[in-house]
């Protein structure tokens, strides 16, 4: 961009000109709430989308993108109405920490215009290409702790993404779609991308394939392309790679070669990173292994701390706690006082006092879990996140596609060894709450729970439970049948132990 400044001003008073011309006003929202700014920005590689402005939520005081999407021709625009709405509508579903937010969305038909105008999240620090160069050019390293906590976001928003039903397609991550902002939160942006490939591509404006033909980042796009979760492992393979390398040498300006991908990669110390890259990399896109199976890899695998267990319970149940509770119980405690000790046969014990913790540093971690950036991921997966199908699916497939269909699900592998079961009596009384703690065959834990009606089917209660792969279809039997006796000894008031039941496998 191009800033005219007049010639008899110079200096410092030049540049305040030049940052009041840029502050200037351009446009507003209907509602008047986003308010377009004269500065262009730049969030990523985003195709179809021609200009991107700085922009102003007058509500909320923050900085946000004003993003523009020009169609060719206004017929063309008016046959693609509903479906833009409809598609934009979904996006606005799109909800998790470590993906860029979508805020809102109109259309614009005055005279003779045709465009959909959009707002995003404002990420005011830059992309992770950014980043990586910077770090490069001060002779730095990548530290191993930041990787881990760069991959762990990364994956816990495609698997966001990809276990959403159906399942939503990246299909343009590199590194100049994900950002970091300054306390080391990461998001992935251009979620929105599929939407412009799949749907708009002939009736935008300017062309939105152009994104793979860029040179520069051509090595971050699977071999196949196609429309499932294997090209997204793939980029992030890449990404993961660029990560702990800083960057991967390219010959000038020609695209980066397969032989420079696999030198970045043996270039690793670590023989657990060599191995978590080349699985996601690797040709045979059915061979890849998902976001969910990556977070379980020994690379990047840890087993919770309590503080961080106990930090997501906070958080996840705030809205039940008095506002600004955390600060008031700190003063209540004695600071002398023993929170916990620890003790030994043969030296004096560890005892913890409340003064080892200060209670700045439990605001700023308890921010950072609230923002994304430690993401409790070492679980079962989660319920698949009910996405209107249109998000998902090509032009051809749309077109084709009259009533939603059931999609396939994840399925799960591992055998239930051991089942714990406890059912209580509401306060209703016409109901039960059903508890079942699973031990699987990896001796990893899955704890479900669920109210129950008598008339409810033990048989139907286990299908779910395999529709949701939350068990193997070889267990669901025996788990109906399990589920059946403690249900009927619970119902008739049989039981012995009526809260607290247990089988093996």
């Amino acid at each position: 961009m191009t800033m005219s400044v007049p010639e008899n001003i110079s200096g410092s008073g030049g540049k305040e000109e030049e940052s009041e011309d840029e502050s200037e006003i351009l446009e507003e929202s209907p509602c008047g709430r986003w308010q377009k700014r004269r500065e262009q920005v730049s969030q990523g590689n985003v195709p179809g989308i021609e200009s991107a402005y700085l922009a102003m939520d007058t509500e909320e005081g923050v900085e946000v993108v004003w993003n523009e999407v020009q169609f060719s021709d206004k017929k063309v625009f008016k046959s693609f109405e509903e479906r833009i709405r409809e598609m934009f509508e979904n996006l606005m579903q799109v909800e998790h920490p470590n993906i860029v937010k979508f805020h809102k969305y109109w259309l614009d038909m005055r005279e003779s215009r045709a465009r959909v105008i959009f707002i995003t999240e404002y990420m005011s620090s830059g992309s992770l290409k950014q980043f990586l160069k910077k770090t490069k050019k001060n002779h730095k390293t990548m530290n191993v702790k930041a990787w881990k906590r760069w991959c762990t976001q990364i994956l816990s928003a495609l698997s966001y993404l990809h276990s959403c039903d159906p399942p939503i397609i990246h299909g343009n991550l590199t590194c100049d779609t994900i950002f970091i902002q300054h306390n080391g939160l990461i998001k992935i942006g251009s979620v929105w991308h599929r939407l412009f490939v799949n749907v708009f591509a002939e009736a935008i404006h300017g062309n939105v394939h152009q994104h793979r033909d860029e040179v520069r980042n051509q090595h971050f796009f699977a071999p196949e392309y196609g429309n499932n979760y294997a090209i997204d492992i793939f980029s992030f393979g890449i990404c993961g790679l660029e990560m702990a390398v800083l960057e991967i040498q390219a010959n000038g300006d020609t695209a980066v070669a397969k032989e420079a991908i696999d030198y970045a990669g043996q270039s690793l110390e670590d023989p657990l990173m060599r191995e978590f890259i080349q699985s996601c990399v690797r040709t045979e896109a059915k061979s890849r292994p998902t976001a969910h199976d990556l977070l379980f890899h020994r690379v990047l695998f840890e087993v919770h701390s309590l503080k961080l267990l106990a930090a997501h319970c906070f958080i996840n149940n705030q809205y039940l706690l008095p506002e600004n509770c955390v600060e008031e119980k700190t003063k209540s405690y004695d600071p002398n006082g023993i929170m916990a000790e620890i003790n030994h046969r043969n030296r004096p014990g560890v005892h913890l006092k409340y003064s080892h913790v200060s209670p700045l540093e439990l605001d700023k971690f308890l921010e950072d879990v609230k923002n994304g950036i430690y993401p409790l991921m070492n679980f079962a997966s989660q319920r698949p996140h009910p996405i209107p199908r249109a998000l998902s699916l090509s032009q051809e497939q749309m077109e084709t596609v009259k009533t939603p269909t059931p999609e396939p699900q994840e399925t799960e592998t591992r055998k239930v060894v051991q089942i714990h079961c406890n059912l209580e009596a509401t306060e209703e009384g016409t109901r039960s709450h059903l508890s079942l703690f699973l031990k699987m065959d990896d001796r990893l834990h899955r704890q479900l729970s669920c109210d129950v009606l008598p008339s409810d089917s033990p048989k139907d209660l286990a299908s779910e439970l395999v529709h949701h792969a939350f068990i193997s279809e070889e267990d669901c039997e025996k788990l109906a049948c399990f589920l059946e006796d403690a249900l009927c000894k619970h119902w008739s008031g049989t039981s012995t132990s009526p809260t607290a039941m247990a089988v093996m496998y």
